[in-house]
């Protein structure tokens, strides 16, 4: 009887499971809303589940509704005040809520700052929530308890999980701090551990910020050499676009960029026809940037920087 019992009982388990495995398909399509419809069906009849609670709160923080999220992560730290993710996911919802709303940004700061340590506290290799307390301390204004040494203590710890991570906190702490030359220190030394995308693009950022373009093209060169991404193509033209730099150099990748586009490239086609407007605007060649930046405004026509060109473009 029991195991005819649990035949019965099989269908609706997985048919759960089922529902839940596809709220994170939803969330990979950026299909937030169904997600929430689907997820808050679901706990009609699991009104307990908190993996479905948790992603109710994830399906809210993405659409930025932070006073549901809050009230969805306050519920899952209350019932499992012992898992650092809870008190991660928290802390995170007050501090989008506290950048929105000013006002009611200082009243928030004691429970964002005890809700990320209370998750490093839990997990030891938690390494988001590290992240979050860099970035806490070092943003914060002195008077409300921002710290350096207290971000570079996160970013010790984090360099002590994970090398890359924490040349990284720390090449952001120093950026941050105006310390431009310390910070491409550290994160020369990301590039040299890691040579991920992202150790890449924290030092092209930093050039670009610094005013140092050349710099910029080269990484993004030495990024290519050893990462061969097409997006890669598209960076180097943007540079030379904004900067007025390496022309040519910046006109050929952008046309192998737009060769070889694909949607995981991940920035439009258009945008590359706006950088490629952008050169021949600068070598005065109104025929091929009206060309260009009207290809671009037939794919992405409401862009306003695109409108610009073209009156730009038009007044050569």
């Amino acid at each position: 009887m029991n195991k005819l019992l649990f035949l019965f009982l099989l269908p609706a388990l997985c048919f759960s499971q089922v529902n839940l495995d596809g709220v994170e398909i939803l969330f990979k399509a950026k299909q937030f809303k169904k997600a929430e419809t689907q997820i808050t069906k679901f706990l009609k009849e699991h009104p307990n589940n908190l993996r479905g609670i948790e992603f109710l709160g994830d399906a809210f923080g993405y659409q930025k509704k932070w006073d549901d999220a809050i009230h969805i992560y306050k519920k899952l730290v209350d019932a499992k005040p012992n898992t650092a993710n809870y008190h991660y996911k928290y802390g995170g919802v007050l501090g989008m809520k506290a950048l929105e709303n000013k006002l009611k940004a200082i009243g928030l700061i004691g429970d964002i700052k005890s809700s990320f340590i209370k998750a490093a506290e839990l997990d030891k290799n938690h390494i988001d929530a590290r992240w979050a307390l860099v970035e806490f301390y070092i943003q914060l204004p002195g008077i409300f308890g921002g710290s350096r040494s207290k971000s570079l203590k996160y970013a010790q710890e984090l360099e002590n999980l994970s090398k890359v991570d924490g040349y990284l906190a720390k090449g952001y702490v120093n950026e941050y701090d105006n310390e431009p030359e310390l910070a491409e220190k550290f994160y020369k030394m990301a590039i040299k551990e890691g040579g991920s995308l992202t150790c890449f693009n924290k030092l092209t950022t930093l050039y670009e910020n610094e005013n140092q373009p050349q710099k910029a093209i080269e990484n993004i060169e030495k990024a290519h050499k050893k990462l061969h991404r097409n997006a890669l193509h598209y960076q180097i033209g943007k540079v030379a676009a904004e900067y007025n730099i390496e022309l040519e150099k910046g006109e050929h990748c952008l046309q192998v960029y737009l060769e070889n586009y694909s949607p995981n490239d991940g920035v439009p086609k258009a945008w590359a026809q706006y950088r490629l407007a952008q050169i021949y605007t600068h070598k005065n060649k109104k025929p091929e940037a009206l060309k260009h930046i009207n290809l671009a405004l037939a794919e992405l026509p409401k862009i306003k920087p695109f409108k610009s060109q073209k009156e730009k473009i038009l007044n050569l």
